[in-house]
């Protein structure tokens, strides 16, 4: 089609390799040319061309003049490559229209400009797409070749990423699949699954979250429907074949996957229901392995200003400004906070850019190690968020995508260094006085307006979530106000102050019986729920009731726990043994 000088329009399902291959091929084949990519989906319309004043050269009076984008002057011959043309606005579609037909833009001959080929890459389901072409005067005008997996070179490409790795078993199960179940399984996600396994991570993190929902890997019914959830049956071959276990829960969760990100230049999804710390936890991680803040962005606030500008550069282009924090030779992370709450379209535009290209307005984002975006999800608690919907091709831009639990993140061990005692209070509530439902409503932001209320002296219900006319979140705060008031509960504190007594008790529940009785199953409770902290407050304690309690109950706290508690409970069982 270069050769021919017609444009070409390449079609192919998401995530099949179609503009990695361009890369690779112009490269090899076209030594002497460039090719200059466009992700149409990201563009707004003063990215393209743009009207401005500029100097005439000759009389120096300012006049009107149409700059075009500086990528399209790139000094020497090049292949444009507009990415995902029918995922872009109408104006853009405009725009683009005009360089499909004619190979120009505005006032400006592109192949004056060096363009010796031109080409248009999509995916044709309208689930992906805003707009079909069908105007016929258009589609005269261009070659069109519609491309599968099997016509791109995504399993060398893989081969090659994951050595030693045999994947020759993994490419023959994927290519076992039905055509709607390797849609689903696109290359691109294969590899998502793969970068999780090779980092020891649940392989499932590897399917994007569309809509806030788990891919499911099933085939569609007769009625269109999912059919039967095949998922766990699909990653648990792939494991098999790789020689890898497939966890269905890992400890730290966050603390890990940012870690990963990090080393291996990955973009992150993090979903979790609001409050209950995700973005402090990211934060925090990447603050400890860069040495400096991170690039934080609140989405409902972004402007597009607040990302880069456009300017009129001396060569009569267009060019753009970076925002200084996307500039220097320092190591850099982004949190891309709230990120399905974006302020328009058109800052969203851009962010896609960055997550999907990891450059702004074409131009690459020096040193930029990992990006992690932090989102709610569509529903919580009942009631829905006000949230925007993805697709599919967008949600797979993630290597990791999770869904975070109130229990993944490690707040609680803020709240004690910050709280102290209150904090102890408020936690052995939330873990032992109210039910899970009561738990959901009242996230560690919470917890921390009710320890704030509680030193005030203020009533603490004004500290839970307000439904309106007069109703508060449905969770009853008299227990924690009788703890406040030191009624008679019991905590690991208490067990700790009363140690002696708590001993004879366990003392007499193993001898009724081997498998213990209440007091027993109270003290086991009570340390499985405590923060390493508090354990290590009152280790001494700790070590003389836990040697008093059934095997069975004791083995318990090295299940799921995070590798620092595991060593806590460790030394504490290898003095037992002494």
């Amino acid at each position: 089609m270069i050769d021919m000088g017609q444009t070409g329009q390449i079609f192919g399902e998401h995530g099949i390799g179609k503009t990695a291959t361009f890369f690779s091929h112009i490269a090899r084949a076209r030594p002497d040319a460039t090719l200059v990519y466009v992700p149409a989906a990201n563009l707004t319309p003063d990215d393209l061309l743009v009207n401005a004043p500029v100097r005439d050269p000759h009389t120096g009076e300012l006049v009107l003049r149409q700059l075009v984008m500086s990528q399209l002057k790139p000094g020497r011959p090049f292949v444009l490559l507009v990415d995902d043309s029918l995922q872009a606005g109408e104006t853009i579609q405009s725009q683009l229209m005009q360089i499909a037909c004619n190979w120009t833009l505005g006032e400006h001959d592109l192949r004056a400009l060096g363009c010796i080929g031109v080409f248009l890459t999509d995916n044709e389901s309208l689930a992906e797409t805003s707009a079909r072409r069908s105007d016929l005067a258009l589609l005269d005008r261009m070659v069109t070749l519609r491309v599968t997996a099997n016509d791109t070179a995504w399993r060398r490409h893989l081969a090659a990423k994951y050595r030693p790795w045999d994947l020759r078993p993994v490419f023959s199960l994927w290519a076992s699949l039905s055509p709607a179940l390797r849609e689903l399984l696109s290359p691109r996600t294969l590899d998502h699954v793969l970068a999780n396994a090779k980092e020891g991570f649940p392989l499932r993190w590897g399917l994007p979250l569309v809509d806030g929902e788990r891919l499911r890997l099933a085939e569609p019914g007769p009625d269109g429907r999912p059919g039967m959830n095949r998922t766990a049956e699909i990653l648990d071959r792939i494991a098999g074949s790789l020689g890898v276990p497939d966890p269905q829960r890992i400890p730290d969760p966050v603390r890990q996957v940012v870690r990963a990100a990090l080393r291996n230049r990955w973009t992150v999804l993090l979903q979790g229901p609001p409050g209950c710390g995700k973005t402090e936890l990211v934060r925090e991680t990447l603050r400890e392995v860069l040495g400096r803040e991170p690039l934080y962005f609140s989405l409902p606030v972004t402007n597009v200003e607040d990302l880069c500008a456009p300017i009129p550069s001396a060569d009569g282009t267009l060019d753009n400004l970076l925002a200084a924090k996307f500039t220097g030779p320092e190591p850099k992370a982004i949190v891309w906070d709230e990120y399905n709450r974006p302020k328009d379209k058109a800052a969203f535009a851009k962010l896609m850019e960055i997550t999907q290209e990891w450059s702004l307005a074409g131009l690459r984002i020096e040193h930029l190690r990992a990006q992690i975006a932090v989102q709610n999800p569509p529903y919580h608690l009942g009631r829905k968020v006000l949230v925007a919907r993805n697709n599919i091709a967008q949600a797979t831009r993630f290597t990791a995508s999770l869904q975070v639990e109130p229990e993944d993140i490690p707040a609680n061990e803020w709240l004690l260094a910050r709280y102290g005692p209150d904090a102890e209070t408020v936690l052995e509530w939330w873990k032992h006085d109210i039910d899970d439902d009561g738990r959901a409503w009242i996230t560690k932001r919470t917890l921390e307006r009710l320890i704030k209320l509680h030193r005030r002296g203020l009533p603490l219900e004004m500290g839970t979530v307000y439904l309106g006319d007069g109703e508060y979140a449905p969770v009853p705060l008299t227990a924690l106000m009788d703890r406040f008031k030191d009624r008679p509960v019991t905590g690991l504190r208490e067990l700790a102050r009363d140690v002696d007594a708590w001993e004879a008790r366990l003392r007499r529940a193993a001898a009724h019986s081997s498998e213990g009785g209440n007091d027993s199953d109270m003290v086991h409770q009570i340390l499985a729920n405590a923060e390493l902290s508090q354990l290590k407050k009152h280790r001494a304690a700790v070590s003389r009731l836990v040697a008093l309690l059934p095997a069975k109950l004791r083995a318990t706290y090295l299940v799921g726990a995070s590798a620092q508690q595991q060593r806590f409970w460790t030394e504490v069982f290898m003095t037992l043994r002494r």
